[in-house]
C-alpha cells in the first residue's frame, strides 16, 4: 500500500494519524493495516487509554506462547534484547523467523506500538524496585546532568526501567512543594489551563475568527475541555513548583467547587447517598474491568461533577472499605461493595 493510501485507510481507526510521521505510518501500515481490517470485520473498535485486565493477560499468554515455541528462556530476553549482547543474534533470528510482532498483537484491537510498550513495563523486572531513596534521587540528578534525557543509558546506570527514571526526574527536578496549596500558586495553576485551553481553541477557530475578534473575545468551550486531555507536564512546567499529578488533582478540585457552587456533595446525609447511589450504579453496569466504565455517564450519581472527581471517591471507597482489595478484580472489588458495604451505608441513612 503507497503512503497516502495507508494513511487515509489508518485515518478510520486512529483518528490523530494525520500527525503521525511518514516512517511510522509504513511501520503501521506493515503491522496495523491487516489486523485493523480483521477487528474492523468482528464489530471490535481499536482502543487507546489504560490496557484492561483482560488485555494484559492476553499479552502475558501471546509472551508465554512465543517463549515456548522459541525456547527464549525469558521474557526480559525477548523484549530487551540489548540487555544481552551475547545472545542478540539468535534471538533477533527467532523473532524474526517466527513472526514477533504478529504474535505478540495477537487479540488486542491497538495500535502493535503500544501492546510493545505495554509488553516492555509489565515485564521489565527494573519496573518493580518500589520508592527511590534519597542517594538514587541524587545519582539520577548527576546522571541528568551528564546524560540529558537518554532515558535508556540513565536506567541502564540505575537499574530501573526508562519510564520509571524518566517520570521520577519529572518530579524531582525542581523544588516541588507537598504542602497546601498556596493562592499563587493557585492562581499559577489557573492561568497556565487558560493559557493551554486558549491556545488550543484559538488554533481550532483560526479558520473562523480575525486575530483581532480572538485576542479580545472570551472564549467560550464545552465542559470536557476544561478537564480531558490536558498537557500536564506543560502545566506542570508553567506552574513550577509543583508535580504534574498534584496539578491535576488540585485541577479537579476548583473545577468541582466551581460546578457545584461550592456545595459540599460529599459530606453529611448527601455524601452516604452519593456513595450508595454510586455502588449500585457500578454494579448495575456489570463490567469487568474500570476501563470499561463510562465515568462521564456515572459523574451524575454523585451530583454535577467532573468525572475525575468520581473516580477519586470511587478509590477512596475502595481502598477504606474492601479488605485485600489489590488482589481482588474490579468485578469483585464492586460486589463486595455491593454486598457488604450497601446495606450498612443504607441503615446509615
Amino acid at each position: 500500500v503507497d503512503l497516502d493510501t495507508a494513511r487515509q485507510e489508518l485515518e478510520e481507526f486512529i483518528p490523530h494519524v494525520r500527525n503521525i510521521s511518514d516512517s511510522s505510518i509504513r511501520k503501521m501500515a506493515g503491522r496495523d493495516l491487516v489486523r485493523f481490517r480483521q477487528f474492523k470485520k468482528q464489530g471490535i473498535a481499536v482502543k487507546f487509554g489504560r490496557f484492561s485486565q483482560k488485555e494484559n493477560n492476553q499479552i502475558r499468554k501471546n509472551i508465554e506462547e512465543f517463549l515456548l515455541i522459541t525456547g527464549i528462556d525469558s521474557a526480559e530476553k525477548l523484549l530487551f534484547t540489548s540487555r544481552y549482547p551475547e545472545d542478540k543474534e539468535t534471538i533477533n533470528r527467532l523473532k524474526a523467523e517466527h513472526l514477533f510482532c504478529e504474535k505478540l498483537s495477537e487479540g488486542i484491537p491497538r495500535p502493535w506500538r503500544l501492546i510493545y510498550y505495554r509488553a516492555r513495563k509489565m515485564f521489565d523486572p527494573n519496573n518493580y524496585k518500589g520508592r527511590y531513596s534519597k542517594e538514587e534521587k541524587e545519582k539520577l540528578k548527576k546522571y541528568h546532568a551528564l546524560h540529558g534525557n537518554d532515558w535508556k543509558k540513565i536506567s541502564e546506570l540505575m537499574s530501573r526501567s526508562n519510564l520509571s527514571v524518566a517520570m521520577k526526574y519529572s518530579e524531582i527536578k525542581s523544588a516541588v512543594n507537598y504542602g497546601p496549596w498556596s493562592k499563587e500558586e493557585t492562581q499559577k495553576l489557573m492561568h497556565a489551563v487558560e493559557e493551554v485551553i486558549r491556545k488550543r481553541t484559538e488554533k481550532e477557530d483560526a479558520n473562523s475568527l480575525s486575530s483581532s475578534g480572538k485576542s479580545q473575545r472570551d472564549i467560550l468551550i464545552d465542559r470536557e475541555t476544561l478537564y480531558q486531555k490536558l498537557p500536564w507536564t506543560e502545566i506542570e512546567a508553567k506552574v513550577g513548583t509543583r508535580y504534574w499529578r498534584q496539578c491535576k488533582q488540585k485541577w479537579t478540585t476548583i473545577l468541582t467547587n466551581k460546578i457545584t457552587k461550592g456545595q459540599q456533595l460529599y459530606r453529611g446525609t448527601k455524601g452516604l447517598q452519593a456513595k450508595i447511589n454510586l455502588i449500585k450504579r457500578l454494579y448495575e453496569m456489570k463490567v469487568e474491568d474500570a476501563n470499561e466504565v463510562n465515568w462521564e455517564e456515572l459523574s451524575n450519581a454523585v451530583g454535577d461533577v467532573p468525572r475525575a472527581y468520581v473516580q477519586a471517591k470511587f478509590y477512596k471507597l475502595k481502598v477504606s472499605c474492601v479488605p485485600s482489595w489489590q488482589k481482588k478484580t474490579f468485578s469483585e472489588i464492586i460486589d463486595y461493595l455491593f454486598e457488604e458495604k450497601l446495606p450498612e451505608l443504607e441503615e446509615k441513612l
